[in-house]
């Protein structure tokens, strides 16, 4: 069983003894080792970013764990990512990270997603960034708004991981992957 990066459990409530590293395994460092094109996510936590020409994301959401986890997958996709804590973050950063896509949680402090995705539409030099509603509203009227405000896509939460990467993949224009 897979568990987000920040999850707080410990190894024996996961039905294992916390020995240490498996039998037989060798840390090894190297002194010319160094994080790829490092960056500093929110909370301080960093990760390394991998580029393949997929695009580059904007993660938004006031969980950590639920940011970690969109952004880990999506830079194991290959896509560049940064992360915004929540939407007034979202829109100090947005102009100098000029991402292709921007997945935005909709129940945030300081700016929710739904004002952050109207101001993201009003202005020239953001509307033409795919945006795509991450939620645990799910009614229609929620989703009529987030027709109304032009946002490209609605999830709602829990949400599957691989349909986040296929939706992104598919507004950021990247090419499908032999799996899907």
């Amino acid at each position: 069983m897979l568990y987000p990066l920040s999850y707080g459990g410990s190894d024996a409530s996961r039905g294992r003894a916390a020995v240490g590293p498996e039998p037989g395994y060798q840390s090894r460092t190297s002194e010319d080792t160094e994080p790829i094109g490092a960056h500093q996510c929110a909370g301080g936590d960093s990760l390394a970013r991998v580029t393949h020409g997929l695009g580059r994301v904007m993660v938004v959401d006031d969980d950590e764990v639920i940011r970690q986890l969109i952004a880990v997958n999506l830079t194991l996709e290959g896509f560049d990512v940064v992360t915004a804590v929540d939407g007034k973050d979202c829109l100090e950063k947005v102009l100098d990270a000029r991402p292709d896509v921007i997945t935005l949680d909709v129940m945030m402090p300081r700016l929710d997603g739904w004002v952050t995705a109207t101001q993201l539409r009003r202005n020239p030099q953001t509307a033409g960034i795919k945006v795509v509603l991450i939620t645990a509203r799910a009614q229609e009227d929620d989703r009529s708004r987030g027709r109304q405000i032009g946002v490209d896509a609605y999830l709602t939460k829990p949400f599957d991981p691989a349909e986040i990467i296929r939706v992104v993949r598919e507004l950021a224009g990247a090419p499908t992957s032999v799996f899907d």
